[in-house]
């Protein structure tokens, strides 16, 4: 069940792996460069390219996609984010359509709290899995207000650009990053002019529970929207309170709109100091840009859910087909929704995962289980006995892309002990989507079935060439 999006007679096949055994050439023809990588990597040990305390990983190879690549993404952002918008339209107008998703109540009722501005679905990060041989794309998941990684990609493509190899592979291309962070900045600020309680001179916050968060990432955010004229702030959700008219921060700053980091399964877990946020919400004493609607998209249900016959009747025959071609099929680990004997007997062809979490929490691939560890996982999380609903999903063998291992370690090496043959790395595209725009990618490589940080994932610059 892949897409590949409609293409002229005359377009050319993509010619990513083209350029990147270009790249790889170059680095070899300079002997490695084996100072630009050192250079590279020393450039990310001293960067604000932090996840959990932690500087990334990334090869010095980055990802390069030619403009048939870019059409294809297009098109596939911009077709689900209609999708999706759809779908949470309905969710908000019919009782009855509801009742095909099973939410904690709490959530149920702050889904249904007016936003007050026009964008459903502002910001959100669609992952998907490009075949670059045949442009054909599989979804993994969809990711609303917690999306990351805009300044992952934003300090690797800073770590690589003064090297040797890349300055001769942009002599000889035209060569262009992604920008992830003014056109967003942008965006909220236009999207809060919608507001029907807007004021003027509006203080921003954006909000998230710190210890989850990409902190650094918000904090240069914060500076970009202070330096386009929006007063800006870092908070954590328990810091805010609410006096029944101003939603205030931890120094009794007011804030009157805020860029809702936080995933919503946080906000359930912190329910009671979260309170200030939920009280301003619900008074509409604040613009929440997203609105909690958008735990619709994140939550892993609506994978089910778009092939549900009640979806499916609001959605033309093309979405139908898109949907048909790109989602994996998608069930509850539930006995009433599928043979649990027939998924214990074909581990390849499945992944588990939970329908509300992050950071590939609990999430496994079976190709990668034995078959007792497979066995265990299910008995573990089907038929909700871990005290949460978990889905089954077809697993999509990713696309695998040459690079150089990442260089973590590489000035604790001789130059003679740097790798400099290739290695072959699984590949996960996260498409930015910032108010049904498509604005860049986050390219995420890994040597597993999972890709995530904590299975060696690593992150690498993203190039759009020619």
């Amino acid at each position: 069940m892949t897409y590949t999006a409609p293409q002229p007679a005359d377009q050319p096949v993509f010619k990513n792996a083209a350029y990147t055994q270009e790249y790889i050439d170059i680095a070899e023809s300079l002997d490695g460069d084996i100072p630009g990588r050192r250079a590279a990597r020393a450039y990310m040990d001293s960067s604000t390219a932090i996840v959990h305390h932690r500087v990334v990983s990334t090869s010095f190879v980055p990802k390069l996609y030619d403009a048939a690549s870019r059409r294809v993404m297009r098109e596939v952002v911009e077709t689900t984010h209609r999708i999706l918008c759809k779908v949470m339209q309905h969710y908000l107008d019919d009782a009855e359509y509801r009742k095909i998703f099973d939410y904690d109540p709490r959530l149920a009722e702050l889904i249904l709290v007016p936003r007050g501005y026009d964008a459903l679905l502002p910001f959100a990060r669609f992952d998907i899995f490009l075949d670059e041989n045949t442009g054909d794309v599989a979804f993994c998941e969809f990711n609303g207000d917690g999306s990351s990684g805009m300044n992952e990609n934003r300090e690797i493509t800073h770590s690589v650009e003064e090297t040797a190899t890349f300055k001769e592979f942009a002599r000889r291309h035209h060569v262009e990053g992604c920008e992830l962070f003014d056109a967003w900045v942008r965006e909220f600020a236009a999207i809060y002019a919608t507001y029907e309680h807007r004021v003027e001179n509006p203080r921003f916050a954006i909000c998230d529970y710190l210890q989850n968060g990409v902190v650094d990432e918000f904090h240069l955010f914060a500076k970009r929207f202070t330096e386009a004229g929006h007063p800006c702030t870092v908070c954590d959700v328990r810091d805010l309170t609410f006096d029944g008219e101003v939603l205030r921060d931890k120094e009794g700053q007011p804030v009157h709109a805020i860029w809702r980091r936080c995933v919503t399964n946080d906000v359930l877990e912190f329910w009671d100091e979260s309170q200030a946020l939920i009280e301003a919400v619900k008074a509409q004493k604040v613009a929440l840009i997203g609105s909690f609607a958008g735990h619709v998209v994140h939550d892993k249900q609506i994978f089910e859910a778009l092939f549900n016959p009640m979806t499916q009747a609001f959605l033309t025959p093309e979405e139908i087909a898109f949907v048909e071609r790109t989602v994996p099929q998608t069930r509850y680990l539930n006995e009433k929704e599928v043979d649990l004997d027939a998924i214990r007997a074909d581990k390849d062809a499945w992944i588990i995962k939970p329908t509300d979490a992050y950071g590939a929490a609990d999430v496994y691939a079976g190709c990668f289980q034995t078959q007792e560890q497979w066995e265990q996982i299910i008995a573990k999380f089907a038929n909700g006995a871990a005290g949460a609903p978990f889905l089954v999903q077809r697993y999509i063998t990713p696309f695998k892309t040459q690079i150089l291992t990442p260089d973590d370690g590489i000035a604790n090496l001789a130059d003679d002990q740097v790798q400099r043959e290739p290695v072959l790395y699984n590949n996960l595209e996260g498409l930015y989507c910032y108010n049904g725009t498509f604005q860049g990618i986050f390219s995420r490589l890994g040597p597993f079935p999972t890709i995530s940080k904590p299975m060696k994932g690593i992150t690498c610059a993203t190039i759009w060439v020619d």
